[in-house]
């Protein structure tokens, strides 16, 4: 568990689901109606989605537990989630689940995903799609094989390094886990779940994993990988920077430490020679 061995309360556990929405008018209303009786609380975050997928929500779904929330601009689904977040931990929350609403995650797992933290055992669970070889599939090739560069760089920068699956939004989080995460420093884009895993390694959350299966169907995504590429690179590159700096140099020191800044200096140092060579040996004629 994380630092001070957080635990639930009392009480049966207020489950909140966080539903971040943009474009997803067609698949919003099913998803909805697929949470079951486990769920006490449904925030439906309408992001400026330009199909109004918020107004849909009011004007046609019953459910009393869903209550839609606006973003004044559009802030990315870290973003939504985020809003979701903050009006789940005012409203007493315990347990925040995030689902998206384009239909690719199934509900009925909610039970499945949340039974780490309610019993104890972890302070963050995940879905993976990686950990069955059958699941995956249904998943584009393409994203078979960002999924699977992105969960290296996510080990080396949050240091979960049994963590696959990084870029999954299916996720639950512990409410009072969620209370001590600066959430006002989290990423608000595409990024947003790889840096919040970034942040729970600094409170030392227990971090799980439940199988899922990859859905597809006709939902068109958002994210453009050419564009996010570069962000996601440099997000890791500070990420895996600020993790040596706070867990060898702030919260201990000892021996790793000064290994680590010799070997560093040394491979400059290797580096440097050897290209210093490899460039001047033709000129002097050596091979």
């Amino acid at each position: 568990m994380a630092e001070g061995e957080i635990g639930l309360p009392q009480r049966a556990p207020i489950v909140a689901v966080v539903v971040p929405c943009f474009r997803v008018s067609k698949q919003i209303l099913d998803v909805l109606g697929a949470i079951g009786p486990e769920v006490a609380r449904i925030y439906v975050v309408d992001d400026c989605c330009p199909d109004g997928s918020g107004d849909l929500v009011e004007a046609e779904c019953r459910d009393a537990r869903v209550k839609v929330l606006r973003n004044d601009r559009q802030r990315g689904v870290g973003g939504a989630v985020l809003t979701g977040y903050r009006q789940a931990l005012r409203d007493g929350a315990d347990v925040l689940v995030k689902i998206d609403g384009d239909g690719q995650m199934d509900p009925g797992l909610v039970p499945r995903l949340i039974a780490p933290i309610l019993d104890a055992s972890a302070d963050y669970t995940k879905g993976n799609r990686f950990y069955r070889p059958d699941d995956l599939q249904a998943m584009p090739r393409v994203r078979l094989f960002g999924n699977a560069i992105l969960s290296f760089l996510t080990k080396f920068s949050t240091g979960y390094w049994e963590v696959f699956d990084p870029t999954n939004g299916f996720t639950a989080l512990h409410g009072a886990v969620a209370r001590e995460l600066p959430l006002d420093k989290l990423s608000e884009g595409y990024f947003f779940e790889s840096d919040l895993l970034f942040r729970l390694n600094t409170v030392r959350a227990v971090v799980a994993e439940i199988p899922m299966a990859a859905r597809y169907e006709d939902e068109e995504s958002s994210l453009r990988i050419p564009r996010t590429t570069g962000l996601f690179l440099l997000g890791h590159a500070s990420n895996l920077a600020k993790r040596i700096v706070y867990n060898y140099y702030l919260r201990s020191f000892s021996l790793a430490s000064i290994e680590l800044v010799l070997g560093l200096l040394l491979l400059a140092f290797g580096v440097t020679v050897g290209a210093y060579h490899w460039i001047v040996s033709p000129l002097r004629g050596v091979l």
